[in-house]
Order: structure tokens, then sequence, then C-alpha cells
């Protein structure tokens, strides 16, 4: 039945734009003219191009995004997230997509009521100039108690200024045997600016640290694989041959193979240099493995770094290019190489930009190869990349600053860099305590994350 109203309506904007002896009908095919390159562009190099429905199964008058999802394959998406997607040209690569006041948070619901808790802040922010730093409570704004459908007016597309008000959190039970109960006393308001457009910055947070017993590990905390790499390499200055590395991945959703590769190469030992870094495997008809390797040549220094044991921080948040970055480092590094926190989100594909001189103005990122690594290991997307050590963020508990020692996945970190193994579940920095862990069973659930909104992406040009 949509073919023959999409059609019907085809046949009649025809019929109107022919009419009054005029021969307008090229206008119609200016209407549909970017759906079908799209569709003709899916039908060559889609992975899954056998998936793709019957043109007389299409609505060619959708916008670009609405018709290429409805074109794309159950195989390309993910609890709800899209893989192939179209991009304006002018979506600037470093800045904020919309106004922002430069936080992310989850959405907590207590059973005292809904509060907003900061995951963490942007610098050169609103919410950094207001003072808002990670793990406070949001627990009000502008008098107004928290709903659950605030996310979007606050956090994701915020249009005006408002006052917050702070609150922190109490929970307590009367009895042990019966469910925590939460309360939170207002500590203050703190006062944002209207939202602006910010830069995000790829590298959040660096800090190196040294445990009890001397061992030196430095930290950073990389929440998007951006277009340019060079960061990277004066990022990682001045590493040690004894030092460890924490990379804290938690938060990152993916971004360009290009500076996957280059990360990768950056961290691999000298024994990989002009290996099998990712093979990226494209369709039947186009029938070819494009292979990458640890390339020298990417780096300044044309060697990759000397240091002791890797520690990467996952989350299911931790996506496309951080997992190119796991999964491909992990044939070189056996005993080296170790995840800490929940298994990754699971994309094993990558996209690649197309475009038309008829519609300049669209970026197409379709998905067009399936990645693995130099064993030819691909197989995660259905359950992620589990860790050596699980150990969820407790978004009830504290929440410590990213990169300090007291933060709780970079302890259970800290506790392997100096004793060589990870903790038993009653060891210092193992695990959330049996108090928060009840919290977190009864006393309070996530609604909803900002980081769980961020596109998933594996992007290559």
């Amino acid at each position: 039945m949509k073919f023959i109203h999409t059609a019907w309506a085809g046949l009649t904007l025809i019929y109107l734009l022919a009419s009054c002896g005029v021969d307008r009908s090229g206008e119609y095919y200016a209407l549909i003219a970017d759906k079908t390159w799209i569709y003709e562009t899916m039908q060559q190099n889609y992975l899954f191009y056998e998936d793709i429905p019957a043109e007389s199964e299409l609505n060619f008058f959708d916008k670009p995004d609405e018709f290429l999802r409805s074109a794309s394959s159950q195989s390309d998406q993910k609890n709800g997230t899209y893989f192939s997607h179209v991009d304006s040209v002018s979506v600037s690569r470093a800045m904020s997509e919309y106004p922002t006041f430069g936080f992310e948070a989850a959405t907590v619901r207590t059973n005292s009521g809904n509060a907003l808790r900061v995951i963490y802040v942007e610098p050169d922010s609103p919410a950094t100039e207001a003072g808002l730093k990670r793990g406070d409570w949001i627990i009000a704004v502008d008098g107004n108690e928290i709903s659950s459908n605030d996310y979007e007016e606050y956090v994701g597309r915020p249009t005006q200024a408002h006052s917050f008000t702070l609150g922190s959190y109490n929970p307590y039970d009367e009895n042990e045997d019966e469910e925590l109960y939460v309360e939170f006393d207002t500590i203050g308001t703190v006062e944002l600016a209207a939202p602006r457009y910010i830069e995000q910055h790829n590298i959040l947070t660096t800090n190196t640290l040294v445990t009890s017993d001397g061992h030196r590990a430095f930290y950073m905390l990389y929440n998007e694989f951006g277009e340019d790499g060079d960061e990277l390499q004066s990022a990682f200055s001045g590493i040690s041959s004894s030092d460890d590395i924490i990379l804290d991945l938690r938060y990152n959703p993916g971004g360009y193979v290009s500076t996957s590769q280059i990360l990768s190469t950056l961290l691999a030992p000298q024994s990989a240099v002009g290996q099998t870094f990712l093979n990226m495997t494209y369709n039947d008809k186009i029938n070819k493995t494009e292979t990458l390797t640890f390339d020298a040549s990417l780096l300044s220094g044309g060697a990759p770094l000397s240091y002791r044991n890797l520690y990467i921080i996952t989350s299911s948040n931790t996506a496309s290019a951080s997992e190119i970055v796991i999964n491909c480092l992990k044939p070189y590094m056996e005993g080296r190489l170790f995840q800490v926190g929940t298994a990754t989100f699971g994309k094993n594909v990558a996209q690649q930009c197309f475009t038309n001189e008829a519609s300049p103005y669209l970026e197409l990122w379709l998905t067009t190869s399936l990645l693995s690594n130099s064993e030819n290991f691909s197989d995660y997307y259905d359950n992620g990349l589990a860790p050596d050590f699980e150990i969820e963020e407790d978004f009830g508990g504290d929440l410590y600053e990213l990169g300090s020692e007291d933060e709780a996945l970079l302890q259970t970190v800290l506790y392997h860099v100096s004793n060589g193994a990870f903790p038993s579940a009653t060891s210092t920095g193992s695990a959330v305590s049996a108090r928060s862990s009840r919290v977190y069973n009864s006393g309070w659930k996530v609604l909803s994350n900002s980081i769980d909104r961020k596109p998933k992406l594996n992007k290559f040009r």
C-alpha cells in the first residue's frame, strides 16, 4: 500500500507539473534526486545490500535521513542507534552541534523524586563558568522539580539561561532489611548563562599518578576520535618505559578510523610496527579486504611508545573506533593489555563517506565494511568486548573527579598497577560498597544517560 500511495502521489505531481502545456516533470525528479543517489550508492557499496527493500517499498519523497533509515538493514543498527547516517557538510567537527551548557548528565529516579547527576563538564563552557562539576546533583531548575522528560530542555538542547538548585545526596534506612530511602538537602544554586556553541575536547583530562609503592601511571580520558590525531602524540610526551598507561574510553563512542590507527600505532609494541592493524572487508560485489598496518610514518618520532602495561577503561558506551583500538591491540599485547569496566557497546562495522555533486550539502556515511583484527576476530556485535575485570560506574555513589586516584574505576586499575593482580571482592578499591550497591538496586534508577545518546561512529573517507 505504501508504494501505491507513493506512486500515486508521484504521478499526481507529474500531472500537475505538466499541466497547462508546460512540462515541468524535471522538478519532480529534482525532488527525489538525492534519495535516488542514496539508493543507487547503497546497491553497489552497502555491506548489507541484500537487505535493501525494493524501490516500490520506499518513499522517495522522504527527507534523506528518513529515507536512509527506511532503506537500512536491521544489522546496521543496535539499541536504537543507526550506523549509516546522513550529515550536513556544514556540521563543525570541533564545535558542539547545538548551543549547549557543556555538561553531560544522567537522569536519576529516586524514591523521593528525580535528579540530574553531572557526569562531566566541558572546559570553557557555561557549566564550567557557573561552577558546575562532576558529581553534582541537580534537584530543581528555576524552582521546579526535575521530571523524567527534562533531559532535552536542560542537557541535550537547552535554549535559555537557567538557575540550577544543587542538592546533597543522603540515602538512609530505618531497618537493614528494608529498601533504602533517598533524601536531598538543598546546598545552593548555580546560575547558568544562555547556552552557546562550545569547543568539544577530544582529550578531556590527563594526569600522572604515583602509587604508594612508587609506580607511575599516565592517565588520559579520551572522549572522541576526532579527525585530527596530532594532539595524541604530544599528549603522551614524557612517558617513560617504566610507566603504565591508563586510557579511559568509558565515554568514547568512536570517531575516525584513521585516528584509531594513529593511537593504536602509538600504543603498539615495536614488534607490531608494519604488521596488520585492521582488516576492512567489503561486500561480495566489491570483493576486497583492505588492510591497515601499524604504520610508523603516522608518528612524529617514528617509533611507538615504550611503557610497561596498558589499561583501558570501558563501558557500554565505549564503541566503534574505541573498540577498534582494543580489538586490534590485543593480539600483540597478551599479558600487557587489561580492560577494566563493563563490556563495550559492540559495533564491528565502519561507515565510508560518499558525496554527490548534485547534492553538495550532504555527506552520506554508509556502512561498507566489516572490521576484524590481525587474527580475523570480529565477533563482538552481540556482546561487545568483555573486560578482564568488571566494575560498573556507580551513579548513586561518590563520583570523584576523573583522573583522581579516588575514582572507583581508576582505583581498581591502580590496585593492579601496584599488585600485579586485580582485587578480590573484599579488597580496597575493588567495587562499590555494599551500602551503595543497595542504593543502586533499590534506592535509585538511571532513567537516561546523555552519553548513551552520542552517535557511535567508525568513519573513514
